[in-house]
């Protein structure tokens, strides 16, 4: 039975590269994935000038961030499910009308509160994309040329989030902030009729059983994570602190709900996300390096465009373009590491990769006003190229150990765990920052002074740049473990870890 089920995927794949037509598709799904990711980060660069617009405090305008980040860790969760039950077509075109829907409404958003229900909206295009993305290029493509289109998607998931703060400060330089989303729409709409144009439905609904308990516990553990952390983000009558009972009971409703979750997905016949797929060594080590690149990145985007224009002074325009070098390179690489990564397997490239971001993190905590640009340009390159030798061959390697049909499982898990590691990179980020802003505020005598108030901002960014340096450091330590999984055309992945 598996022969012939493997032999069925085979000639599917083969028609597939004769009937579909591949480039088409394929630009579609990269161009709206990569406006989708863009808008994770764009607005980092904008936070500053938006919370005085929309007169907000600093962890509130977070959410603008953290809130995508949410959904998205709730809903690419079901995406594995959602992709059985709705056919390739229906769930594209769906997802393009919430991002146009989203982006439109956060183009003329007013206040904070539209603008929050616009980022929910666009997010929620987002999530449904994303898992579809993987899927349909898993399916048009056979295994052999699987490592050039990995290459590309691994250039939009990492260039797009990358080159959000570049991009926005050059349309804020010239522009008002509605200008973020303008800019996207015709992108999407682009996308839109590209895919209604070309995309088949390409995958093969089986309607299973929806366990609304699955469900239920999914976005309660996941939500309950992202949101406790989120609140904990931060001190002041903004944030919550981490004793704060809201932050206690919502992670601990996380945690319980995500524990029961697991045993109930390990238990069904057909699971909502099947969570076999951690007996896999390789995935599972994949799963963690890209979990830990996801938060060193997503907080070091968020807290050094902030350092930039608060700390530094420097406009939004020239944040950008501090951040413009190394996010461009970091693109431009991604499919060089897919070749680099085909010739000689994930170990190295991912122990290098390491070292070189843990450096770059460990010389960022001594980071000060009289630190030069030049001298931060060079240290962001530096960390982007790092960012880029970690990510794509982590994230294939622990995909080519997978049997076939936990494809669509071990994206969705994927995925689901790059948006959580997102929100709680930043949300503790943010936190270290507030904590160590306030402990050293508390030690002057004059706290109000302009001079002690930029030295405990940067005494909290210090902090922020100390936590990532960890986490570099363990992921180190992780990527000894890596082994290049073997896998041929037609050839079996290594068996699971017993």
């Amino acid at each position: 039975m598996k022969a012939d089920s493997l032999g069925n995927r085979q000639e599917t794949q083969q028609e597939a590269q004769q009937q579909y037509k591949v480039f088409p598709i394929l630009f579609a799904m990269l161009l709206s994935g990569f406006i989708g990711l863009f808008g994770e980060t764009a607005l980092n660069v904008a936070l500053t000038p938006l919370m005085a617009m929309l007169e907000v405090g600093p962890t509130t305008i977070q959410w603008l961030t953290t809130g995508y980040l949410l959904v998205l860790g709730i809903l690419v969760p079901v995406s594995g499910m959602l992709l059985q039950w709705f056919s390739t077509r229906q769930l594209f075109t769906t997802s393009l009308i919430f991002s146009i829907i989203g982006t439109f409404v956060a183009a003329v958003a007013p206040s904070f509160e539209i603008l929050l229900l616009a980022r929910v909206l666009q997010a929620v295009g987002t999530a449904l994309l994303l898992p579809l993305m993987f899927n349909t290029i898993l399916v048009i493509f056979p295994i052999e040329k699987r490592g050039a289109a990995m290459g590309l998607i691994g250039l939009v998931i990492m260039f797009a989030p990358a080159s959000g703060p570049s991009i926005s400060g050059l349309i804020l330089a010239n522009l008002s902030w509605h200008w973020i989303f303008w800019i996207s729409l015709p992108f999407f709409a682009i996308s839109l009729v590209c895919g209604l144009l070309f995309l088949p439905n390409i995958s093969k609904l089986t309607k299973p059983k929806i366990d609304v308990l699955s469900i239920v516990l999914s976005t309660l553990g996941f939500g309950g994570i992202v949101y406790g952390f989120s609140s904990a983000g931060g001190h002041g009558e903004a944030g919550s602190g981490w004793t704060s009972p809201i932050v206690i009971g919502t992670l601990a409703i996380g945690v319980l709900s995500l524990l029961f979750f697991s045993i109930r997905q390990l238990k069904m016949k057909q699971p909502v996300m099947d969570l076999r797929a951690f007996k896999y060594p390789m995935f599972t080590l994949g799963l963690i390096l890209i979990f830990i690149s996801m938060m060193m990145m997503l907080s070091s985007m968020l807290i050094l465009p902030m350092y930039l224009q608060q700390g530094m002074a420097v406009t939004a325009l020239t944040a950008g373009l501090v951040l413009l070098p190394g996010s461009l390179l970091n693109g431009l690489l991604s499919p060089v590491m897919g070749r680099l990564f085909d010739k000689f397997g994930p170990k190295w490239l991912v122990i290098i990769g390491l070292a070189i971001v843990a450096v770059v993190l460990f010389m960022y905590t001594s980071i000060s006003p009289t630190t030069t640009l030049g001298t931060i340009i060079t240290l962001h390159i530096f960390m982007m190229v790092g960012i880029s030798m970690i990510m794509m061959p982590a994230q294939t390697n622990g995909l080519n150990q997978l049997p076939r049909e936990y494809y669509p499982h071990g994206t969705a898990i994927m995925n689901t765990l790059q948006q959580v590691s997102g929100a709680i990179g930043t949300a503790v980020a943010v936190s270290i920052l507030s904590a160590g802003q306030a402990s050293f505020l508390s030690g002057v005598a004059n706290p109000e002074s302009p001079e002690n108030q930029l030295a405990g901002f940067t005494s909290g960014v210090q902090g922020a740049f100390v936590f990532a340096a960890v986490l570099a450091v363990i992921g180190l330590i992780v990527s000894l473990f890596v082994k290049r999984v073997k896998v041929g055309a037609g050839a079996k992945p290594e068996g699971p870890m017993h």
